[in-house]
């Protein structure tokens, strides 16, 4: 179930933006502005589903999110030939910025076209991305992949609705940041530290 807590303004460079996000009455400071994205703070409920990484394995939904890591998610599918390849590249560039504190990240992206993404195509996508273990690609049936989606308000009636999501979390049991719109890579690894200090937890550094 889609629950939003803050819904923020228009990341676009405002000052004000970060004040609903670091709690402002704390002294925190603001989190750095993402450009052209949308932000907002939300608690999901992850279904009880089962998919299959593309590695071959079936796996708990909700294990493989509660591995004590932090998670990058975002929905994705291997023909698409527009917004796909622009958040998986973004991904992909994340993930190397975040140099050896990549292991330390649970980066997720979960196909919406489980009828033509087996686990051989998940594969081959997420090694033209260069994918390291730390970056598992999902598929799975419809009803498992469209109760993911739902889960996580991402369902747009079919793939070709399609839009640019990335959810960020910290740890188990805390809410999710959601960022609706295009991100650089710098930017996402910027909301990432903040969202990791927001929860207490110890920054990665290279």
């Amino acid at each position: 179930m889609f629950r939003p807590l803050v819904v923020v303004a228009p990341l676009l460079g405002l000052a004000a933006v970060g004040a609903a996000f670091s709690q402002e009455s704390s002294g925190e400071s603001a989190p750095p502005p993402a450009s052209h994205a949308f932000r907002s703070i939300a608690q999901y409920q992850i279904p009880d589903v089962r998919l299959v990484r593309d590695d071959g394995k079936a796996v708990s939904l909700p294990e493989e999110m509660n591995d004590g890591r932090p998670v990058v998610l975002n929905f994705i599918f291997t023909t698409c030939s527009t917004i796909c390849p622009l958040m998986s590249q973004t991904l992909a560039q994340f993930d190397h910025e975040l140099g050896a504190d990549r292991e330390r990240v649970h980066l997720m992206s979960i196909s919406i076209d489980p009828e033509q993404d087996t686990p051989a195509r998940l594969h081959a996508y997420a090694q033209k991305f260069h994918a390291g273990p730390e970056w598992q690609h999902y598929t799975g049936t419809s009803q498992a992949s469209l109760a993911a989606q739902r889960a996580f308000n991402v369902w747009r009636g079919d793939k070709m609705g399609h839009s640019s999501v990335t959810l960020v979390r910290a740890a188990p049991g805390t809410p999710w940041l959601r960022i609706e719109g295009f991100v650089t890579p710098g930017e996402l690894l910027q909301q990432y530290h903040h969202l990791l200090e927001q929860s207490g937890l110890t920054v990665a550094t290279r």
